[in-house]
């Protein structure tokens, strides 16, 4: 039986929107095709409401009327009581429709604005999704943390972006040379830095999947890891790390054995695993051979902290958290289980000591 999908309401605070995306993003109009597009992969749009003084965006209030958008005039005042005015009207309509409308399921608020946070709360607190959609340099930063999950529209398929104007400069020919050698550096850095962001996405991940083994009962599903993501982060998403879709991002980490996948009960939403335990037992045996060695080149035995280095000098790739471990000593402690190494508390260095357990 397939679940029952998600019935929204978008609310624009139109003003919000289109100064942002015209100030920020390089004068380009708001577009509100992509929002819709990347609503539907989440549900069915049932009601759709704007707010703005319209005599001020002409041309917008066409683009909206094609998308059947509803437009709630606020009629121009001064300053801030126009813009008080429209904020008002937005929240009162959405909590309105939230007690009337109990099969609306999800509520979209397309804003930056931080002066919505207590609607979105209140909303939470009815039992609604909040999604929040807004511009990245304009959106305050009390806004996202707030929401189920939050969008940002200049990351959204479909958005078009200009290319950062270039200035021209003269010079001579090495000022040119030079130039472009500071830029391919930097294209050096993005590209040396992007899998290390998937390295950090890697342990985030293992430990979401830790985490839920522990407290589910049945098995972990990639929509659950998926939701879970977005409760640490309602900001995540897989495009931003390169990948098309979550999917693609978990066979990637199953490829690199961060992860293994299964086929679920749902076609499209396999079940998701840490390793098998050999991957676990060869790094508790990375660790005794480390402790190992320390003992045989220094005659004692290695202090806790600076044995986590040690380790990644052999394998620079090494974290505990890729096992579901949150911390170095809880790692080591596992290890210690296992019977290969031994820790206790040294108070002549007043850390914590490892042998191997033979010692």
């Amino acid at each position: 039986m397939e679940p029952e999908e998600e019935r929204i309401a978008l609310f624009l605070d139109y003003e919000n929107l289109a100064i942002g995306t015209r100030e920020h993003l390089q004068g380009v109009a708001f577009d509100l095709r992509p929002v819709l597009d990347a609503l539907a992969e989440r549900g069915r749009v049932i009601a759709r409401k704007a707010y703005a003084d319209w005599s001020m965006f002409d041309e917008d209030r066409r683009m909206l009327t094609r998308h059947h958008v509803e437009l709630i005039e606020i009629p121009q005042r001064m300053g801030a009581t126009r813009k008080n005015a429209a904020d008002i009207k937005l929240a009162v309509d959405a909590v309105e429709m939230a007690y009337e409308r109990g099969f609306v399921t999800t509520f979209v608020l397309c804003t930056g604005d931080s002066d919505f946070t207590p609607l979105v709360h209140k909303l939470r607190e009815l039992d609604k999704r909040v999604i929040g959609v807004g511009i990245k340099d304009s959106t305050s930063a009390l806004l996202p943390p707030a929401c189920d999950e939050f969008l940002f529209y200049d990351s959204l398929e479909g958005v078009d972006l200009p290319a950062e104007p270039r200035r021209r400069r003269r010079g001579s020919r090495r000022t040119a040379a030079r130039t472009r050698e500071e830029v391919e550096t930097t294209a050096a850095d993005e590209e040396a830095a992007r899998p290390h962001d998937v390295d950090e996405l890697a342990v985030r991940i293992a430990q979401t999947v830790a985490g839920l083994e522990r407290t589910s009962s049945g098995p972990v599903l990639a929509s659950s890891v998926k939701r879970a993501l977005l409760r640490k982060d309602p900001t995540f998403s897989e495009a931003d790390y390169g990948f098309r879709a979550f999917g693609e991002l978990l066979r990637h980490l199953a490829e690199r054995n961060v992860i293994e996948l299964s086929e679920g009960t749902a076609k499209g939403d396999p079940e998701v695993s840490l390793p098998a335990r050999g991957g676990e037992i060869e790094a508790f045996t990375l660790l005794r051979d480390v402790v190992r060695e320390v003992e045989a080149t220094t005659g004692r035995p290695p202090a806790l902290s600076g044995l986590k280095n040690r380790v990644r000098k052999v394998q620079p790739g090494f974290s505990e958290k890729r096992y579901g471990y949150r911390g170095f000593l809880q790692f080591v402690r596992a290890a210690e289980t296992q019977g290969l190494v031994h820790l206790a508390w040294d108070d002549e260095v007043e850390d914590y000591v490892v042998r191997t357990a033979a010692s």
